[in-house]
C-alpha cells in the first residue's frame, strides 16, 4: 500500500511540474534558422497557414542588444483551431499555434511548443479531446520533421 501511495504522489508531483511548464521541447541538430526553415516546409506541405516568423535576435540587434539565435514561427489551420475555440473561447489567446527555436548557452538548438494538454487544462476545455489528440500528434510530427537529420 505504501508503494502505491508513493507512486501516486510521485506521479502527481511530476504531472504538476509538467502542467506548470506546459512546454514540449526537442533538440535539433540544425541551427535555429534551418530548424525554422524545415518547420516551415513541413507545415506548408500539409496545407498549414504561416502567419509570421519573428526573429527575436535580429530585432534585438536592431536596438543594439544581443540575443542568441531565437525565432518563433506562427502558424495554424482554422479547421482545427475553430472547433477548439468553440470548446473554450479563451483559447484564442494561445492561437494561432507557435513553435519556438532557440540556441542555448552551449550552442544546442531546441524547438518548443505549447503542450495541448496544458492548454486544455489552462482553458478548462471539455469535449474536444479528439481534436486535441490530433493537434498533439501533428505538432510532434512537425517537430520531428524540423529536427530530423
Amino acid at each position: 500500500m505504501r508503494a502505491v501511495i508513493l507512486a501516486v504522489v510521485t506521479f502527481l508531483s511530476a504531472h504538476s511540474a509538467f502542467a506548470q511548464d506546459g512546454l514540449e521541447t526537442v533538440e535539433s541538430p540544425h541551427d535555429v534558422a534551418t530548424t525554422i526553415d524545415r518547420l516551415t516546409a513541413a507545415l506548408e506541405s500539409k496545407g498549414m497557414t504561416i502567419f509570421g516568423r519573428v526573429n527575436h535576435a535580429a530585432n534585438a540587434d536592431k536596438v543594439e542588444l544581443s540575443l542568441r539565435p531565437t525565432e518563433v514561427l506562427i502558424f495554424g489551420n482554422p479547421k482545427l483551431g475553430t472547433p477548439l475555440m468553440n470548446c473554450a473561447p479563451t483559447l484564442a489567446i494561445d492561437l494561432p499555434q507557435k513553435m519556438l527555436a532557440w540556441q542555448d548557452d552551449a550552442g544546442q538548438t531546441h524547438l518548443g511548443w505549447n503542450d495541448p494538454a496544458y492548454l486544455q487544462a489552462r482553458h478548462g476545455m471539455e469535449g474536444c479531446e479528439e481534436v486535441l489528440q490530433k493537434v498533439s500528434a501533428a505538432l510532434a510530427n512537425f517537430a520531428k520533421a524540423a529536427t530530423s537529420e
